[in-house]
């Protein structure tokens, strides 16, 4: 077996192992809380929010298949699933870098070129961000978040595919790699935010199922406002505390704030565990696939 070879499956265990440490880390310093707010949940409902999120994050997954199919590289869907979802467990290493450099190094195994991965995952937060402020914006009302909207100008020129290929042209020039071989294409942004509307409806389904007492629709904004404004701070592994806080606040209007900040945390735990059950589900199904 070549050194390279062994370099780089070390380099991936070994990131595994320090994702799934920081996510045993988030489960653990927040245990208290954690089995407090459980406490008042029963097992269907959590059932049913783990499930929700589970569907939540293969709309994200598709959402991030789209585009790199639309970019040139077609994958199947369980090594797809794998790519991503084992990939997407950096997040929760401090830094924003490491989910893009594991999908990146996954990705080229398939025949994935790294620069196309690598543009695969930042078009990814436009999408995310534009479609979740658009749900926050008609799920939570005119009255107390039309602020939202002066960003949805600025996101929506960043959806423009001759606005995306020309940055993502620029970005390639800067850093002397090869351009694309394929724009991003009109339709393969329209699916793919698609699939982005679909998860964050799943989504929605998942922090209902915790606070039914919200409602399903303003479950569905009150999490769309909360994730985009968590996924902003890029230093704060997957915007750790950032989204418990805005959605205590976005909370505020129908529970008290220790029944919101239960509701935070069980999102938050439950959001967790949907990760490494997507991520082991996807290495056991790609694995079988190879034998």
């Amino acid at each position: 077996m070549r050194k390279g070879v062994v370099v780089r499956r070390a380099v991936r265990v070994g990131f595994l192992l320090v994702a799934l440490g920081f996510g045993a880390y988030a489960v653990a310093s927040q245990w208290d809380a954690v089995v407090a707010g459980f406490a008042a949940l029963s097992w269907p409902m959590l059932a049913g929010s783990l499930v929700a999120v589970v569907a939540a994050l293969l709309g994200a997954m598709l959402t991030w298949r789209t585009l790199l199919a639309d970019l040139g590289s077609p994958l199947p869907l369980r090594p797809a699933a794998k790519v991503f979802f084992v990939g997407q467990l950096g997040k929760y290493i401090p830094g924003a870098v490491w989910p893009m450099l594991a999908q990146m190094e996954m990705g080229r195994d398939l025949g994935v070129p790294r620069p196309r991965s690598a543009a695969a995952f930042f078009l990814m937060m436009p999408i995310q961000l534009a479609s979740g402020l658009l749900v926050a914006l008609g799920a939570l009302g005119w009255d107390r978040f039309g602020w939202l909207l002066l960003f949805v100008p600025v996101l929506l020129v960043l959806l423009e595919p001759r606005v995306i290929n020309g940055l993502i042209g620029f970005g390639l020039r800067k850093l002397k790699r090869e351009p694309l071989e394929r724009p991003l294409t009109r339709r393969g942004m329209l699916t793919a935010l698609g699939w982005a509307l679909l998860g964050w409806g799943c989504y929605g389904v998942h922090l209902f199922f915790v606070a039914p007492e919200a409602g399903l629709v303003f479950a569905m904004g009150a999490f769309a406002l909360s994730w985009c404004l968590g996924i902003m701070t890029f230093v704060v592994p997957a915007g750790a505390g950032v989204r418990e806080v805005a959605m205590v606040a976005v909370l505020a209007p129908v529970m008290d704030a220790g029944q919101a900040i239960a509701v935070a945390l069980c999102s938050r735990i439950v959001i967790i565990l949907g990760d490494l059950l997507c991520a082991g589900l996807a290495g056991i199904s790609a694995r079988r696939d190879s034998v």
